[in-house]
């Protein structure tokens, strides 16, 4: 005669995947034997963290390779681009001399081209010495006066 849980085992089979020892009593067949040992999950635990810590480590270096990778790039196209804005400013400047030229000269359209353009230099040398001046009062500490 079957008991009730072996006959419920036949009617429902439980997963194929379990391990054999599955379902097993826990319990320790020696009084003093303990089925799970407080030092063996701490040293499981340590294990865990060095392998993340691996991990984390190799996703980082791999990140950084990434990151380093595209930031060549970034720079060159962003030199690029000052290269050729750059030459735009200077075939701008020239065509501005030739377009004054007729009305004012050719030595009355450079200087006028030329004293706007350092007029405008002075003005962002203004703003930067604004945003300097900023930059420095932020990390001056009040004590020199």
């Amino acid at each position: 005669m079957r008991d009730d849980n072996t006959e419920r085992a036949a009617d429902h089979p439980g997963p194929l995947d379990l391990p054999d020892g599955h379902g097993a009593d826990p319990a320790p067949t020696d009084a003093n034997q303990q089925p799970f040992s407080l030092v063996d999950d701490v040293f499981a635990l340590i294990e865990d963290g060095k392998t993340y810590a691996e991990a984390e480590v190799r996703f980082q270096k791999s990140r950084a390779g990434f990151v380093g990778n595209r930031i060549k790039g970034a720079i060159a196209f962003g030199l690029g681009a000052f290269g050729v804005f750059h030459l735009a400013l200077i075939a701008a400047t020239v065509g501005l001399v030739i377009a004054l030229a007729p009305i004012v000269g050719p030595w009355g359209a450079t200087a006028i081209v030329t004293l706007a353009l350092i007029a405008a230099g002075i003005a962002l040398l203004w703003l930067l010495k604004g945003r300097l001046d900023d930059i420095r009062d932020a990390f001056d500490d009040g004590e020199s006066e």
